[in-house]
């Protein structure tokens, strides 16, 4: 169990909070640091919101406060050593923070990871981290009602559905319980409206998402002797034809999963300095332990590594090949 008491103390001991998350954010990672953000002004606490990416824009709605920066090393150098307290939020491995890693480690001051994936890295001083939340997101909800820091207001409820919903596949994943049904029904009793929020994240897609959904699904492909691979690749090629980003491509591998017989998905997206993985799987199949062959991780189902300054193609037949030992 996370050990709210002991979060309390260092929000309540402290004055100046720097929150980051992982690159290419996507609805949970922002969530949970916008609704901690909302925390902390609450409690007249100062707060720098910095990521290494931008912000997707299909979630700039919940930051409205305009608060969150992409991380400049020029500019934001000093700012690992003017806060009392780094937050790390919806991640544990401070490779995530790609740029924003090196003055992270350097840094003296307190770090603490407020997260649900498996294996936490131990760089951080304190970790609140429990794979049984359905979402970073979930915590915060759990740590403002337990603790009673603060009142869930819409600016809170907001970020924090937003999250929850997003990371259980529009409650349909696991962990979704009547539990989480019964948080989810007193946001919405505070004012969150759930179609909006799945408006705005899900269908005002830009023109060149949907194009790029089209070169995914073109290059859909089966792999192994039973079939039961699937997986799409995207090169940098298709993202400047059709003028696209990286956060375009958040659940596309779930099409994978569509597919009759078909147990594990992948996707292999190129990148400008090197290339992603994203794992789905169904069932008992542990694409965490497939991804952490590679410096990922993430959850049984759903999971993911960045492979650095690695050439795409010289690893797709070998992942294919190490993702048939776990069917």
């Amino acid at each position: 169990m996370i050990d709210f008491k002991k979060l309390e103390k260092i929000i309540t001991k402290n004055q100046k909070f720097l929150l980051t998350t992982h690159v290419n954010p996507d609805a949970d990672a922002i969530g949970s640091q916008i609704a901690f953000y909302q925390i902390l002004k609450k409690l007249d606490k100062e707060s720098r919101l910095i990521n290494h990416s931008e912000t997707p824009y299909n979630l700039k709605f919940l930051d409205v406060d305009n608060k969150i920066e992409k991380f400049d090393e020029e500019i934001h150098k000093q700012v690992f050593n003017e806060v009392d307290v780094i937050v790390a939020l919806d991640f544990n491995r401070s490779g995530r923070m790609v740029r924003m890693e090196k003055g992270f480690l350097k840094s003296t001051k307190l770090k603490i990871c407020i997260d649900h994936h498996t294996d936490p890295e131990n760089v951080f001083d304190h970790i609140f981290d429990d794979i049984n939340y359905s979402a970073t997101s979930h915590i915060l909800y759990d740590f403002i009602k337990q603790a009673g820091i603060a009142e869930i207001d819409l600016s809170v409820a907001v970020p924090v559905y937003a999250g929850i919903m997003t990371d259980t596949g529009s409650f349909r994943f696991e962990r979704t319980d009547s539990e989480l049904h019964k948080i989810t029904a007193e946001l919405l009793n505070i004012g969150v409206n759930p179609q909006e929020v799945y408006d705005k994240i899900y269908d005002q897609s830009k023109f060149s998402k949907a194009k790029l959904l089209g070169k995914a699904l073109e290059s859909l492909q089966l792999f192994g002797p039973e079939k039961e691979i699937a997986y799409m690749v995207l090169t940098q090629e298709n993202f400047r034809q059709l003028d696209a980003i990286e956060s375009d491509t958040d659940t596309f591998v779930n099409y994978c999963l569509s597919i009759e017989k078909v147990r594990i998905g992948i996707m292999f997206i190129e990148l400008k300095d090197g290339f992603k993985v994203s794992f789905r799987s169904k069932g008992n199949i542990p694409v965490n332990k497939l991804a952490a062959e590679y410096g990922g991780g993430g959850h049984l189902n759903a999971s993911g590594a960045r492979l650095f300054h690695k050439r795409m193609n010289d690893y797709i037949t070998e992942i294919l090949n190490r993702a048939l030992n776990y069917l």
